[in-house]
């Protein structure tokens, strides 16, 4: 059913309403109007990487892990994966009349904020710190999720709109300022990419305010942005009790109704939290018209007809069985593979059974469902950790030792205990071993949302770069008992690596992998496949050279502005392979031509990266930005030739006044497995090939 049809039955419906159930359809918990046919619609479900909070689902990597593949097309197919089980547990639930909350088709993902700061607790439910990256990872996981049904076949959520990434803590009453630029160069691109080029159904408004307007009722970005410039046509639905804060925290507003007659009046169709049960009174108080309340009404009425909610779709056939069915759970692990990042390697990598008569698998992450969900997760009916991974995989064959070696962050694991009380054992394992699994990092409770699942000290944000005490003891402690260690670290963002990049022998970047994490790892961990993840966040040495964490200017921040030199590089990531690109030229001004060799003795799949310098702009960002990437699998020795489309984007920069222009004649192309940064260089030992391309105005 295409939009206008859908818009047509809704208008319809709607005007068979009263004022008073309008109203009340404008809720997320939407009561039934019986008198009509219409049944309780609850608009609030998850699916940031599965579907969540409703028991049983394949759990996916998280967001952050799904961005380190560079991989539209599996994104893509995880959309529809989480779209099926959705469809599933609709289909099932409906049957007997269950309309609860995290049991709709509308799901509130994926989150394309800008991942500008490694403290904000939520990074990791996005795709990181470039726009472009975010873009594209967005519109692929956008169109796996809705579809090209006839009908959709679930509605997709661009959150949270715009310029929202922490502190967590300040989020009620905070104002983001951003600089006209920086909102057209950083901010926006990737929502603009998932309104014009997904056709995303919603998008979910922020908590704070940007540049002084609360963002879920902002005229500057709904009512000129989103649906003016850009033409959205779908519904708006605030973050859950955001409009609250418009009076409490914000004190832009006296009162609920002046505030629900701000958002509504702004183009919020949908509220998430009860000031909506107080448009009514606005609209009594004269600050809000019937015609307003009328179109918010058709604008949801619009998506449900799009689903199929009321005349039935393609997908109402869809059986329970296909949750966590052997294709769905082949699709997580491999998504699992892909995700992992390799950021250093001795030589000891990939493992081999033969000769290895003992391994040590130790940290409080190694045997923690909780490290490998992150959250705004689902509930796998097989979590394998770490630990059970390799214990699947070796069987017989290799003796495991394990110790948890330490809590994930307080000073003992026995509350009576004395302080570090697993830490001989885990000393025990590490000399009895040939080689050491240690797995640290954080997991939900020490990174996460405010108020939801994060740390209570910093509302759910990081505090530093450094590992709790309790695990940088661990750490020295395995690496000083000359046992080679490999350490797999499992957390949503930066952490400081220093240390172990001059005492660990191998060191892989895990994320949270989703419920086949530790199959995947072991995998990898034995050469079963090669290790093909880049970074999608830059990992810096210090917090110091950062800006305040409340400080909204690119300035300093991502790979794109930074001053500093990376700890591990934005796009960097080793395999076990050897590739490189023997040669690059333009094909022509859109289109560019790379050869590339597996000059190593492993097959891997690695990431084609394209960066672009425009060399006589004023206005490009001060280091070149990725514009065009590939993933390609290369057997030992092989060589290919690949094409990549350079974006209209590419040729383009942004003024001052936030206007997108031509960014001059003259255009340097940067193309290779890395960004063109001199630490990538040093950690690779190649640079990418060169392409010069001048092009008229």
């Amino acid at each position: 059913m295409d939009r206008e049809k859908a818009r047509k039955k809704a208008e319809e419906l709607v005007a068979q309403m009263t004022l008073e159930e309008r109203a009340s359809q404008l809720r997320y918990d939407a009561p039934p109007i019986r008198r009509l046919g219409i049944p309780a619609y609850n608009w609030w479900n998850e699916a940031l990487h599965g579907v969540a909070r409703a028991g049983q689902a394949t759990v996916f990597p998280q967001a952050i892990g799904m961005a380190a593949s560079f991989d539209t097309e599996l994104v893509e197919r995880i959309g529809d994966a989480v779209a099926t089980e959705g469809r599933a547990k609709y289909n099932a639930w409906t049957g007997l009349n269950d309309r609860d909350i995290y049991k709709g088709l509308t799901f509130w993902a994926p989150n394309v904020n800008i991942f500008r700061d490694p403290r904000w607790g939520r990074g990791h439910e996005t795709y990181g710190e470039d726009p472009y990256l975010t873009g594209r990872m967005g519109v692929a996981y956008v169109k796996g999720l809705q579809g090209d049904g006839e009908t959709m076949k679930a509605a997709a959520c661009a959150k949270h709109f715009a310029v929202h990434s922490g502190p967590e803590a300040l989020r009620h009453e905070f104002d983001a300022q951003a600089s006209k630029k920086d909102m057209e160069e950083t901010y926006l691109p990737a929502f603009e990419a998932l309104v014009k080029e997904a056709g995303v159904e919603a998008v979910m408004g922020a908590y704070n305010r940007t540049n002084g307007e609360p963002c879920c009722g902002s005229n500057t970005l709904i009512r000129d942005t989103l649906r003016g410039k850009w033409g959205f046509e779908g519904h708006f639905v605030s973050d859950c009790w955001a409009l609250r804060d418009f009076h409490e925290h914000h004190m832009v507003t006296k009162t609920p109704r002046e505030s629900a007659a701000m958002a509504i009046n702004a183009g919020c169709d949908l509220n998430c939290g009860v000031t909506y049960l107080h448009i009514l009174g606005a609209y009594e108080d004269g600050l809000v018209t019937e015609e307003t309340i009328t179109e918010a009404a058709v604008r949801l009425y619009t998506t449900r007809f799009l689903l199929g909610l009321f005349d039935g779709s393609e997908y109402d056939h869809i059986s329970y069985d296909v949750i966590e069915c052997k294709e769905h759970l082949a699709l997580a692990k491999r998504a699992a593979a892909e995700s992992f990042v390799l950021l250093k390697n001795d030589g000891i990598l990939p493992l081999k059974k033969e000769g290895l008569k003992t391994i040590g698998v130790i940290g409080p992450n190694a045997n923690s469902r909780a490290a490998l969900i992150g959250n705004y997760h689902g509930t796998a009916s097989d979590f394998v950790t770490v630990q059970e991974g390799l214990l699947r995989y070796l069987g017989d064959d290799v003796r495991v030792l394990t110790s948890v070696g330490c809590d994930l962050f307080r000073d003992r694991t026995e509350p009576i205990a004395l302080e570090n009380d697993r830490l001989a054992e885990a000393q025990i394992v590490a000399e009895s071993s040939d080689v050491v699994i240690l797995c640290l990092g954080l997991d939900e409770t020490l990174e996460g949302e405010e108020g939801d699942t994060g740390n209570s000290y910093a509302s759910g944000d990081k505090e530093s770069l450094q590992l709790p005490k309790s695990q940088q003891c661990l750490l020295e402690t395995a690496a000083q008992t000359g046992t080679p260690v490999i350490l797999c670290m499992m957390a949503g963002s930066d952490l400081d690596l220093s240390y172990a990049s001059g005492h660990c022998a191998a060191i892989l970047q895990v994320w949270y992998p989703g419920g086949q994490g530790g199959s995947a790892l072991a995998e990898i961990l034995f050469g079963e496949q090669s290790p093909s993840g880049k970074l999608p966040v830059t990992f810096y040495e210090t917090l110091e050279e950062l800006p305040a964490f409340t400080d909204y200017t690119m300035k300093g921040r991502t790979y794109r502005y930074m001053e500093h030199k990376a700890q591990y590089p934005f796009g960097y990531g080793l395999t076990y392979g050897n590739c490189r690109v023997t040669e690059a030229k333009a094909a022509d001004t859109r289109h560019i031509l790379a050869k590339i060799q597996n000059d190593g003795v492993y097959a891997t799949d690695d990431v084609l990266q394209v960066y672009v310098k425009k060399e006589d702009s004023a206005f490009d960002t001060p280091h070149p930005s990725l514009c065009a990437f590939r993933r390609v699998h290369l057997e030992p020795g092989e060589e290919k030739e690949t094409t990549l489309e350079i974006p209209e984007t590419a040729f383009q920069a942004v003024d001052d006044a936030g206007n997108r222009i031509l960014a001059g004649t003259r255009y340097r192309f940067y193309v290779g497995f890395s960004q063109p940064d001199a630490r990538s260089a040093e950690l690779t030992g190649a640079r990418p090939a060169e392409v010069e391309l001048s092009i008229e105005k």
